[in-house]
């Protein structure tokens, strides 16, 4: 009697194809997101801050 749960599935095989797929683009977005936010943080935090113009009197 052969073993069903040792037996190749094309479909299941194809489903878990697409999902890792989906699951990668998904992480290399939350990825590439993190690292934008972190260069944003260090340019923000390490530029000088702008100087305020004076209201001129009248």
């Amino acid at each position: 009697m052969t073993n069903l749960w040792m037996k190749k599935n094309p479909f299941l095989s194809m489903w878990l194809s697409g999902a890792n797929a989906l699951v990668g683009s998904a992480r290399a977005q939350a990825t590439a997101a993190a690292k934008r936010e972190v260069a944003n943080f260090w340019t923000v935090a390490l530029t000088p801050p702008k100087r305020r113009k004076r209201k001129a009197r009248r």
